[in-house]
């Protein structure tokens, strides 16, 4: 961090000040994302070990389940223990650590999400050179290139705020550190840096935006041409996919496409899309596909078969 911070610890504001209703949050958050681990991981079991599933749909799908697990995990077990605490407190370098994860697996999420909307327009759009376009290399190449993807656009919001001076006040107005709660107590005009946020999240979501409606439309012309069987399949595993989409991309855009200076710190919608979202994307591929519900009771048979052996 700059040489001229005064601040080395940093103090976060609760969801809510009462503390009775702090301890209601606790029991109801804990078991939410204790759903959120346990339904993304049996995705990404399911995936590893049943060959039914074993394609490049599944593939991407498995490495969005690890990808929720991790975005999840980087805000909600330390929310969860302030949730406890009479003072919650986070040094500097953790709060910019914080964040650095966050948009790290956030924006691979957002590319993940991309990469799968592009897989399911191969399949449709192109079924005869599905196998040869979407290789196993490709595949890898894809996640390969959303985690680097991740990895620079999160680089680039550490290194515009790793230069801010922060020498008080100490208090961020938010249940977890994020770049424009931490822009309010730099000791300095953020403005520029609050516009290299903005294009930096704004050229991301373009690309992914455009990149997905480009995919939709031409999946949907091309529907006319696929068999009843097909399309109902076809339009079931987009439905699936299009409300994980607007799950995620409707409060990320609602509070990060906005200038620094009409930002209201909207902690409901922030605790919508880091608690509530991760853990209801395995719910709505689970009820939806009917590939994955045959492969969750083939391993909960197998789990039992062994246990009872």
């Amino acid at each position: 961090m700059a040489s001229t911070n005064n601040v080395t610890e940093l103090v976060i504001t609760s969801l809510f000040q009462d503390t009775e209703v702090q301890r209601a949050c606790f029991v109801v958050f804990l078991p939410v994302y204790l759903a959120t681990v346990v339904g993304n991981g049996l995705i990404f079991l399911m995936v590893n070990f049943s060959k039914s599933l074993h394609s490049p749909m599944y593939f991407f799908l498995s490495h969005l389940s690890l990808v929720e697990i991790s975005y999840s995990s980087t805000v909600v077990p330390k929310f969860l223990t302030d949730l406890l605490a009479k003072i919650k407190i986070i040094s500097l370098e953790g709060c910019v650590a914080q964040i650095f994860f966050f948009q790290l697996f956030g924006v691979v999420e957002t590319f993940l999400i991309t990469v799968m909307a592009y897989d399911h327009y191969m399949a449709i759009c192109k079924p005869l050179h599905y196998t040869t376009i979407m290789s196993w290399t490709v595949c890898h190449l894809l996640v390969a290139g959303s985690s680097l993807g991740g990895i620079i656009h999160s680089m680039v919001q550490i290194l515009v705020t790793v230069q801010l001076p922060f020498c008080g006040p100490n208090v961020i107005d938010h249940y977890f550190c994020d770049l424009h709660p931490l822009f309010k107590l730099a000791c300095t005009d953020t403005s520029v840096e609050g516009v290299i946020v903005l294009a930096n999240n704004g050229l991301l979501s373009i690309f992914s935006l455009l990149i997905l409606v480009y995919s939709y439309v031409f999946i949907l012309v091309n529907l006319r041409n696929v068999s009843a069987e097909g399309r109902r399949k076809a339009l079931s595993t987009c439905a699936s996919h299009t409300t994980v989409l607007i799950l995620f991309f409707g409060p990320a855009i609602f509070l990060y496409m906005r200038p620094p200076s009409t930002f209201t710190g909207d902690e409901l919608v922030a605790v919508f899309y880091t608690v509530v979202t991760p853990m209801l994307n395995p719910i709505i591929y689970t009820l939806r596909n009917a590939e994955v519900k045959i492969a969750l009771k083939r391993l909960w048979g197998k789990k039992v078969n062994s246990v009872v052996e």
